[in-house]
C-alpha cells in the first residue's frame, strides 16, 4: 500500500484532493510546523531526567512531513486510526499518538474554525444567533 506522501510527491497536484490544501500551502506548512516542533522537542529535553544514555531507545519509523501528511490525511478523509496506520504503515496506537502530538502543535499554527471562534467570541455568538433568529422568522413567514 503506497504511503500518501509519497502519493503526493509524485503527483503533487493531487495533494488538494487528498489533504484539502495545496502542494505550496503544504510545504509551507512543513516549514513551520518543523520549527515549532524543533522547539517544543528542546522544551521537553530540558526538563527530562535521563537514565540512559543520549540516543537509546526506538527510532521514530515517520518522518515530519510523514507524521503532518498523518494529521491532514485524518483531518481530510476521517478514516479509523487503524485504517490510517495501515496507510503509514504504522500500528492504530502510533496512529492515535501521531495525530494527538501534532493536534496540540498545529492548533498554535492554523486558525480556529468558525465555531471555535464563535465560541471564544460572545459577541460573535450573538450576531449568529440573531442570524438564524432571522432566517427562522423568514422561513415562518414564507410558510404562511
Amino acid at each position: 500500500m503506497k504511503n500518501p506522501l509519497h502519493y503526493i510527491q509524485e503527483y503533487p497536484h493531487r495533494t488538494k484532493q487528498i489533504l484539502g490544501i495545496t502542494n505550496q500551502q503544504f510545504r509551507d506548512l512543513l516549514n513551520i510546523a518543523e520549527i515549532h516542533h524543533n522547539l517544543l522537542q528542546s522544551e521537553i529535553k530540558c526538563q527530562e531526567v535521563r537514565i540512559n544514555s543520549k540516543g537509546g531507545g526506538r527510532k521514530p519509523k515517520l518522518g515530519i512531513s510523514e507524521e503532518v501528511c498523518l494529521y491532514l490525511f485524518y483531518l481530510r478523509q476521517m478514516p479509523t486510526f487503524e485504517v490510517l496506520g495501515l496507510q503509514f504503515g504504522i500500528s492504530k496506537t502510533e496512529a492515535n499518538d501521531t495525530f494527538h502530538y501534532w493536534l496540540v502543535i498545529l492548533q498554535k499554527i492554523l486558525p480556529a474554525s468558525l465555531l471555535e471562534q464563535v465560541e471564544k467570541n460572545e459577541s460573535d455568538y450573538a450576531i449568529g444567533v440573531d442570524v438564524v433568529d432571522w432566517c427562522r422568522v423568514k422561513y415562518i413567514l414564507f410558510i404562511n
